[in-house]
């Protein structure tokens, strides 16, 4: 079957299949996951959990997402995406509702767990499929433009939290996210499963091509790259508000303000690094990238205070979801023939590296450290990062190369 020409896809159609996959992310993503970060301290406040439950609870919804990548990378295929998708978003409903329920912290690590399973999964799978619909019809750079939905979420989430902080207390504080994403979820998951994605065949009679191998010279570096990316971000997109709470007298405009800077700052992302990925190449930018990162979380330890929460807030929203849309294209450039599958074991790493941010902290909290010091964690990692993705190659030298080898 040839490609669908670019021609043939209209621009209202293009709309609102990248809205459909914001709207998932947004649901699971930003309702799911990171609405959690500026409920912690009102959560803690309430007497309902304790700093290091907060952070033990972190930790298995970050052990969920990488479980749910894991099983993306077991079923990897667009057929497969097509029946677990949609599970996947119900579980996550299903979920979310039932943390409204739940004041035990045993019981809420639980809940937080499976929801991560099914944010995983949609993480993975919701941008996979649209870069595939979008690759079939020569509009690839158009793929970062999904993650749009983080950022809005974020500024959801944070309106959420804020809107309703006087009003709802302990376990109820989940429901405005709850009630949200029935809707969202159900109009994303529909619109998706329309899409027209051929599934790719290596022989004339059908049978699916068997998988090469993710790791190789080229793909080692950029995977190594990603995992300090995880472990890097994740420690200020948990523990900000947390944070902000500890340095600051209360009452102070940054206690919530930090994570509505966040949601600011994220919001633009998506289009600013499409747009310097598309003008310099994927590789300079995701490098420039790291390093605008890094110096966000070094100024949370360095200038303690509002300044360095501003900064950090402000330098992370701006850069972390370009992290990963970069990263998903350039590792689909070097293994063209397998993006879905690519895409889930990339996010597998990420989700390890992110679990093992709040296990740290917990470690180091348990320790008598403090929760300011637990952030160069962050600075190491992300410099980790800065200096693997350093290490890639360009994707059309490293198959200029291959196939010259070959050829010899």
């Amino acid at each position: 079957m040839p490609a669908i020409q670019q021609s043939c896809t209209t621009p209202r159609e293009l709309f609102s299949v990248l809205a459909a996959g914001a709207t998932l992310l947004l649901v699971v993503h930003s309702l799911g996951r990171f609405i959690y970060t500026p409920l912690l301290p009102y959560l803690i406040g309430d007497g309902q959990i304790d700093p290091q439950q907060g952070a033990s609870i972190a930790t298995w919804n970050y052990l969920g997402y990488l479980m749910g990548a894991m099983l993306a990378i077991r079923w990897h295929r667009i057929d497969h995406i097509r029946w677990l998708l949609p599970l996947s978003l119900t579980v996550h409903v299903l979920t979310t509702l039932l943390q409204t329920q739940l004041d035990d912290a045993t019981a809420l690590a639980a809940a937080r767990w499976i929801n991560g399973v099914a944010n995983g999964v949609v993480f993975v799978q919701a941008p996979a499929l649209i870069l595939e619909w979008l690759v079939w019809r020569n509009r690839a750079s158009l793929s970062g433009l999904v993650y749009l939905g983080v950022g809005l979420g974020l500024l959801v989430s944070s309106a959420l939290v804020s809107l309703t902080v006087d009003w709802l207390a302990g376990a109820d504080r989940w429901w405005p996210a709850a009630l949200l994403s029935v809707p969202l979820a159900w109009w994303g998951t529909a619109r998706l499963l329309r899409l027209e994605v051929p599934v790719r065949a290596e022989h004339e009679t059908g049978q699916h091509p068997r998988p090469t191998a993710l790791l190789d010279r080229a793909s080692v570096p950029l995977f190594l790259s990603y995992a300090g990316a995880g472990l890097g971000y994740i420690l200020p997109m948990t523990f900000l508000p947390l944070l902000a709470t500890i340095q600051l007298p209360p009452g102070h405009w940054l206690v919530d303000g930090a994570w509505l800077l966040v949601a600011l700052a994220t919001l633009p992302a998506p289009f600013i690094w499409n747009h310097l990925g598309a003008k310099f190449g994927d590789l300079p930018a995701i490098r420039a990238n790291f390093g605008i990162q890094l110096l966000g979380v070094l100024a949370a330890v360095v200038w303690p205070g509002p300044l360095g929460l501003v900064l950090c807030a402000v330098l992370v929203g701006v850069t972390f979801v370009g992290t990963v849309l970069l990263t998903q294209r350039i590792g689909r450039a070097l293994h063209p023939h397998q993006g879905p599958r690519l895409s889930a074991a990339l996010v597998a790493l990420y989700g390890f590296t992110q679990m093992a941010g709040p296990w740290l902290t917990k470690q180091w909290l348990d320790f008598g450290g403090t929760l300011d010091s637990a952030f160069w964690i962050g600075v190491v990692a992300l410099l980790w990062g800065l200096v693997f993705s350093g290490l890639v190659p360009r994707p059309e030298q490293w198959h200029a190369r291959r196939t010259a080898g070959a050829e010899e």
